[in-house]
């Protein structure tokens, strides 16, 4: 027996490693197929996938950039490199000499503009190629002379100067040059006197400029002229902004182009949100848009304003939309040391009947990395079936019909499950960041424990309620994300009527920089469950905490409540919370310190004397669809028979 357990574990192994590879080739693809910025593992698959009969450079000129930034600040020196074409396209040799002087010659105003865009604006610029300034009049036969005797070497030197900041400010009517009434503020525009002069600043002052004069009705706002003086005495950059505000206008009628497979009315009910005659409004208009490019078969939506009014003094308007290929098929991996792994396939469609509707097939093995401790005899390997279909404006335009069903066999430490469930609700959308849902819980299931079969139906009637204000919904940078959920039980197994479920979880974001390298993350989830003793609990609708989810570092499950032999049950509550910081060293590869806490607990209240603590560190491949992510954790408060590291591998952030 155990001769065969062995050879099952180091099967079990090598699968792992299956799953990492395929995990990780997987994010290759997708990165490639992404077609972002190039970074590591873009070199890779070009390397590949290049065409090797691609013909070289006729009369390429090799050469070598020495880029120089005396007394510059790190962010500076950055900010010069990332401009020249010289520096960032060394590795593409130019054309022949002159290739390489209209390279040189153009970094002059490359250089510039990004001195202009670190509020430095009385800087010199010298690039030498082979020791002769780029403009001399024999800078080709110098560059034929030097490329005789290897790489041409160019220097680049650029002496910042004194750093300027902001003056006066002002906003001119374009026509009588008199100050325009109820204009932006100076913090509303980030353009305050005494601040550092960044150009990139004033280029945003204009749009905040032009935004206020269209939501006050104005589709026609604009900046016509700008004086920026650079007052190289006082140091102070002085802006007078020259703008033309426009007809004020109402919306106009709606047209509607480019949709094939939606039907027209679908994209008619979300636009009878604009409503002619109706004052003109950029965020009717982009709120529209959003609602429309919120389903997953629009590729892109667009509402084109027309360049002038109709006769009746409205704005006509166009809502042009590009849809996503309507069948799609895809897989994914996941691999973890404590969770066990999994190789998910599926094909979906985006728009079933028209309107929308979208309907998903998944098809999932799994197995859980080792034979489960209090179910030795028991195969470790599962499966999962699952449909999942939704269909819009099932009331409302705002309202969705959510229904899934599933087939599955679960392999946990504390249980194996055979089960048949169905979940289905309707969600209503309040706004862009809430949404409200209601619906019905259905399950019937055989669980296998360490020490009882049973059989549980369980009917619940969940309402859940999620808050998202994060910016961007795979790696959010600022915002917050929050989640509860209540569920009354009209029957839970043993526990028949009556219980009670409340579940709920709360995450915060924070950049401490504007370039989001620095980022903070927090989370914090709870539940607990009253109405129902442990014994009557179904197995599975108790809280378990342990492994990538929900404590790192500890096997799945391994941070629950056990019974007098050791087998993990379960518990009525449970309390995690996670810290991170995510700190991008490059473009495209960061570190995650973290800690996390957690544990679930017998009674219905937390004990927070029971938490158990773990702590890591991450790695982070940043592509253009997400980081791929490794984390390895190590508990710090394990008992004997605890894991003693553990390993994930995924795509996406951890929270």
């Amino acid at each position: 027996m155990k001769h065969g357990l062995a050879d099952k574990s180091r099967a079990l192994a090598a699968c792992s490693v299956l799953v990492v590879a395929t995990a990780l080739l997987l994010a290759i693809a997708l990165e490639a197929a992404s077609a972002r910025q190039p970074g590591f593992l873009d070199r890779i698959t070009s390397w590949f996938s290049r065409d090797r009969k691609t013909a070289p450079v006729a009369d390429a000129v090799p050469y070598r950039t020495t880029v120089t930034v005396p007394g510059a600040s790190r962010s500076l020196r950055k900010a010069i490199a990332d401009a020249s074409n010289l520096d960032t396209l060394e590795s593409t040799p130019p054309s022949g000499a002159a290739g390489l002087a209209r390279r040189a010659l153009s970094d002059y105003q490359r250089l510039t503009a990004a001195l202009y865009a670190n509020g430095y604006y009385d800087g010199t610029i010298l690039i030498l190629v082979a020791g002769q300034p780029a403009d001399s009049q024999n800078i080709l036969d110098v560059i034929d002379a030097a490329r005789k005797a290897g790489p041409v070497p160019v220097k680049i030197t650029v002496t910042p100067g004194p750093l300027f900041r902001f003056g006066t400010v002002r906003i001119l009517d374009a026509h009588t040059h008199a100050p325009l009434p109820d204009m932006p503020g100076a913090k509303a525009l980030k353009i305050v006197e005494g601040d550092e002069a960044k150009a990139t600043l004033i280029n945003a002052a204009e749009a905040v400029i032009t935004g206020k004069l269209r939501d006050g009705g104005h589709p026609f706002a604009r900046i016509a002229d700008k004086d920026v003086v650079a007052d190289h005495a006082r140091r102070r950059v002085d802006i007078a902004f020259y703008v033309e505000a426009g007809p004020v206008a109402t919306m106009g009628p709606v047209s509607i182009s480019g949709n094939e497979g939606v039907k027209t009315s679908f994209i008619r009910n979300r636009v009878k949100a604009i409503r002619p005659g109706e004052p003109y409004s950029p965020k009717v208009l982009e709120q529209v848009r959003k609602d429309i490019a919120g389903h997953d078969i629009f590729a892109s939506v667009r509402i084109v304003e027309a360049d002038h009014l109709d006769p009746n003094g409205q704005l006509p308007l166009s809502v042009e939309v590009t849809e996503r290929k309507p069948r799609y098929v895809g897989f994914g991996a996941k691999y973890s040391s404590t969770d066990g792994s999994t190789i998910n396939g599926y094909w979906g469609h985006r728009n079933l009947f028209g309107g929308g509707e979208t309907l998903r097939l998944d098809a999932q093995a799994s197995w859980y990395g080792d034979v489960p401790d209090s179910l030795p005899d028991q195969d470790p390997f599962g499966y999962k079936f699952t449909a999942t279909f939704t269909k819009p404006d099932i009331i409302t335009t705002q309202d969705e019909l959510l229904a899934q069903a599933s087939v599955f066999r679960e392999v946990t430490d504390a249980y194996i499950r055979k089960a048949i469930t169905l979940t289905t609700g309707v969600r209503h959308k309040v706004d862009d960041r809430l949404s409200v849902q209601a619906g019905i819980d259905f399950e019937a299931a055989h669980t296998v424990t360490a020490t009882y079969d049973r059989n549980d139906l369980i009917v619940g009637m969940p309402i859940d309620v999620s808050y998202d204000s994060t910016d961007n919904p795979v790696d959010p940078a600022k915002g917050i994300r929050a989640t509860g959920r209540f569920e009354p039980f009209a029957l839970l197994g043993n526990a028949g009527s009556g219980p009670l479920l409340f579940q709920g979880s709360f995450a915060t974001y924070r950049a401490l920089d504007a370039e989001n390298k620095y980022i903070l993350a927090g989370r914090v989830t709870a539940g607990t469950l009253i109405g129902a003793s442990l014994d009557d609990m179904p197995p599975q609708r108790r809280f378990y905490v342990g492994g990538g989810g929900t404590l790192r570092g500890f096997g799945y499950q391994e941070a629950s409540p056990r019974d007098a032999a050791g087998n993990i049950i379960g518990g009525l509550s449970f309390l995690t919370a996670s810290l991170e910081a995510r700190i991008k060293v490059t473009d495209t590869v960061g570190i995650v310190p973290f800690f996390d806490a957690g544990a679930a607990f017998a009674g219905r209240v937390p004990d927070l004397g029971q938490l158990r603590y773990s702590a890591g560190l991450g790695l982070r491949y940043y592509t253009g669809i997400g980081p791929v992510r490794l984390d390895v954790a190590f508990p710090l408060n394990r008992r004997p028979d605890d894991a003693r590291y553990g390993i994930y591998v995924s795509l996406g952030q951890s929270f």
